[in-house]
């Protein structure tokens, strides 16, 4: 076959996928809380009836996955167990749980000639998603958009494939146990490259918004060749800053956790910042802790003086997600001195400050302009189940819109109803 009869072929099957979900999407914008929660609870029973099939799936694509030789954080996020499968179906459960955005009346006035307006919410319409690696995020996406009244297009990556189709059939399985269109949750049948393309570029008359969720080179490509609008976030350079006042085991475990417990995931901490006001008493047990766990550590002149196994740092390690076990450190003037370096190097993400003075605390999060601040906390709960919103799509780092964890509020606009009884403008 041609290149030019394999666009064409490719164009048609991304077409037909946008039109179904146009119509899709109308029929789900109307449908009632307990139609979608029908089918949420029916596609998490569907998921733990099938976990042999899904595990039976995820071990073939991380099989390929290891002889392709992806990144320990690539096979990280890809890998299923019975633990993560169970989680799928719970989130599906949780997000049925939360109240339903579509139609609440988010403010109301009335004027001096009588009109009534309001500010309802609706679906934004259809949304496109590409995502790398976690399987999860078929199930947690779909949801979500279900919850919220969208129809949506999802695409996997390749190295995820067999695992998403498994995914994607139980919540099909659910849209049909309500009666709802198995169409409003699709997706992209095919691991061809170019229908990232033509997502980005030649479906604006089917997508209303597009969801990257992935690595920064992904994430990259989408903000610069979507036609359409984007919500997303480029990397995740997360920081956890330990002040003068910080209880010491505090700050270990916090600093521990927010690099360890999951490297791989974008609110992993990436750079530490200590105050140097506590270098005497507070740098070397933090970083002895994560040196000792297996962490790898970068840092200024400061943090090499403070433990041999210290690397030098250069300018570079500053903005770096590493999404590993390696971490950068560096040695601050006060809380001033972490705000300013967080503005210099971060990247809007999350950020945490570790400190049992309250007026520092404060001047650290009404400061630092990221989606998610913290204080004596993991940057690790940088996660929309973790803040009660069932699940997320991905954090959000644009200024508009949406902004930090992505769920099923954040997945609508609003539009404004007028209510009169005759009037006309003068």
């Amino acid at each position: 076959m041609g290149t030019e009869s394999a666009n064409t072929e490719l164009g048609e099957l991304m077409d037909g996928l946008g039109r179904n979900a146009v119509a899709a999407a109308s029929v789900l914008a109307l449908a009632g809380t307990a139609a979608k929660n029908a089918a949420l609870g029916a596609a998490a029973g569907a998921i733990r009836a099938g976990a042999g099939r899904i595990l039976e799936a995820n071990a073939r694509d991380t099989a390929a996955a290891r002889g392709a030789r992806l990144s320990g954080a690539l096979l990280d996020r890809l890998a299923l167990d019975e633990k993560r499968v169970e989680s799928m179906a719970r989130g599906l459960e949780d997000i049925m749980a939360l109240a339903d955005p579509v139609g609440t009346t988010a403010a109301q006035w009335q004027r001096p000639n009588g009109l009534r307006i309001q500010r309802v919410r609706v679906p934004l319409g259809v949304i496109g998603i590409i995502y790398e690696s976690r399987p999860n995020v078929t199930a947690d996406a779909g949801a979500l958009c279900l919850k919220s009244g969208n129809a949506v297009i999802l695409r996997g990556g390749s190295e995820s494939r067999e695992s998403n189709a498994a995914i994607h059939a139980c919540l099909v399985a659910g849209l049909r146990a309500a009666e709802l269109p198995a169409d409003c949750i699709q997706l992209v049948p095919t691991t061809d490259r170019a229908a990232v393309g033509h997502m980005l570029a030649g479906m604006a008359e089917y997508l209303d918004v597009i969801v990257p969720r992935g690595g920064k080179s992904l994430v990259a490509r989408v903000q610069q060749e979507a036609r359409v609008p984007v919500i997303g976030h480029l990397e995740g350079n997360c920081h956890v800053y330990v002040d003068r006042d910080a209880d010491v085991r505090m700050a270990q475990t916090i600093a521990l956790n927010a690099k360890m417990r999951r490297t791989g995931i974008c609110g992993a901490a990436e750079t530490l910042l200590v105050d140097s006001a506590c270098v005497g008493t507070h740098l070397a047990p933090v970083v002895r802790s994560l040196l000792d766990a297996g962490c790898e550590v970068r840092g200024d002149a400061t943090v090499q003086h403070a433990d041999a196994r210290v690397r030098a740092a250069a300018e570079e390690d500053w903005y770096t997600e590493y999404l590993d076990a390696i971490i950068a450190a560096r040695v601050v003037d006060g809380v001033d001195g972490a705000i300013a370096h967080i503005a210099k190097y971060g990247s809007a993400h999350t950020e945490s400050i570790v400190t049992g003075n309250q007026a520092t605390a404060e001047r650290f999060l009404q400061r630092v302009d990221s989606a998610i601040v913290l204080h004596n906390a993991s940057t690790q709960f940088a996660d929309g189940g973790e803040f009660g919103m069932g699940a997320e799509i991905g954090i959000s780092t644009d200024r508009f819109h949406a902004r930090g964890p992505v769920g099923v509020e954040q997945l609508t606009s609003y539009k404004y109803v007028v209510r009169g009884s005759g009037q006309i403008r003068p």
